[in-house]
Order: C-alpha cells, then sequence, then structure tokens
C-alpha cells in the first residue's frame, strides 16, 4: 500500500515538473537557447537564455547557456581574427623580401593573437571543434612569432 501511494506521489511529482518545465516561458526560451547554442548560433542563444534569465533570474539552464554563450563568441572572434591576420600576413610573406616594418607589424598581430589567446578558457560544454581551431591558430601564430623574432 505504502508502495503504491510512494509510486503515485512520484509519477505526480514527475508530471509536475515536466509541465512547469514545458510550460514556463522561462524554460520554454531556455529550450530553444539550447538549441540554438548546440547548433552554433552563439549570438542567438545568447539573446535567447537573456530573455529567460531575465523572466526567472533562477532559470539555471538560462544562466548556463548565456555564460557558454559568451565563451563560445570568444572563440569565435579568436578564430576570426585568426584567419584575416594570416591572410594579412601571408601576403606580407609572400613578397621576395619582408621590410622591417612588415616584420613589426607580423610581429604585433603575432602578439595580439597569442596574447588573446591566453585570455580565452573553455569548459567542459564548450565546442571542442571551436577549443581546437582556435588552438591551431595560436600554434600557428607562436610558429610564426618564433620565426619573425629570429
Amino acid at each position: 500500500m505504502k508502495s503504491k501511494a510512494f509510486s503515485l506521489l512520484f509519477f505526480s511529482l514527475l508530471i509536475f515538473m515536466v509541465l512547469y518545465v514545458v510550460l514556463n516561458p522561462s524554460y520554454q526560451k531556455s529550450i530553444q537557447a539550447k538549441y540554438y547554442f548546440e547548433t552554433g548560433e552563439y549570438k542567438e542563444a545568447l539573446l535567447l537564455a537573456k530573455e529567460a534569465f531575465a523572466l526567472d533570474i533562477y532559470n539555471r539552464m538560462s544562466s548556463t547557456i548565456m555564460s557558454q554563450s559568451l565563451i563560445a563568441l570568444k572563440y569565435t572572434k579568436y578564430i576570426e581574427n585568426g584567419r584575416k591576420y594570416i591572410t594579412v600576413i601571408e601576403e606580407m610573406a609572400n613578397k621576395d623580401f619582408i621590410l622591417e616594418k612588415d616584420r613589426a607589424k607580423i610581429r604585433l598581430m603575432c602578439g595580439i593573437m597569442v596574447d588573446s589567446y591566453k585570455k580565452l578558457s573553455s569548459s567542459v560544454i564548450t565546442d571542442k571543434e571551436l577549443v581546437n581551431t582556435a588552438d591551431g591558430y595560436y600554434m600557428k601564430f607562436e610558429s610564426i612569432l618564433e620565426k619573425v623574432n629570429r
């Protein structure tokens, strides 16, 4: 008898929790934000997570997605800058002779990217592809900086 009552209570509580999450606008936005985060749409995920958090400051899902989206956006910005700088550096390096002012520019760009990388921090749920791509750029810039400083 106690077992059936406990099972019924547990099942009722479970249904209530599911309905709460499904019907609560804050959690609906959090679920949408999670979808966008998982598909790599970090700006949209951040926007929805902020909206969800504004509706319910105790919504931990929204706060987690907000912080993780910010981290992912920092990684994507680093990668974008890395692509731009590598293109500029390759244009300078393809010349027969690299001028000293170009070497200084290369040093500056590499220094910025190396320092920026050190400020990045990942977590367990940060997209591994983003982290690996950023690592690759960091190693390229370290290598270029080492060659330019010789």
